[in-house]
């Protein structure tokens, strides 16, 4: 099923008449499991933010391949998260995943309304290395 057909299922028990969910990407071959797994946790928690405060109409996850970078983008058209609301344990958890892996996670909300979540995960060196004491060389 690989990564994309499982953030999918997740959009599918998420979808509603309401909510319109779109995913899709391109992922490298033999993607490290780390950053992997890393990427399915950082979307299906974006959706689930998404379904449970946005009242978003769409929402639209992407993976890409930028430079050395696996880049797992979730944009929808809700509410966007009010200026000085502290982050609850989801969004801190998304930042925590990236760091985790060497990379980052930002969260934006643009004035004219939703919410933009990007991870940015090193597909390098970085990632091999928490593959490996994960597992246990």
């Amino acid at each position: 099923m690989g990564l994309i057909g499982a953030v999918d299922q997740v959009a599918d028990r998420l979808r509603t008449p309401v909510l319109t969910i779109r995913v899709s990407g391109v992922l490298p071959s033999g993607l490290a499991a780390a950053v992997e797994v890393a990427a399915y946790r950082i979307a299906s928690e974006a959706l689930a933010n998404v379904s449970k405060h946005a009242r978003a109409g769409l929402c639209v996850v992407d993976f890409s391949v930028i430079s050395d970078s696996l880049v797992v983008s979730v944009v929808d058209d809700g509410a966007g998260i009010a200026a000085g609301t502290p982050s609850g344990v989801g969004l801190i958890s998304l930042r925590e995943r990236a760091a985790e892996l060497g990379g980052r996670c930002e969260i934006e909300c643009p004035p004219d309304g939703g919410t933009t979540v990007r991870a940015t995960l090193p597909l390098g060196s970085a990632a091999r290395a928490v593959q490996e004491v994960s597992d246990g060389r």
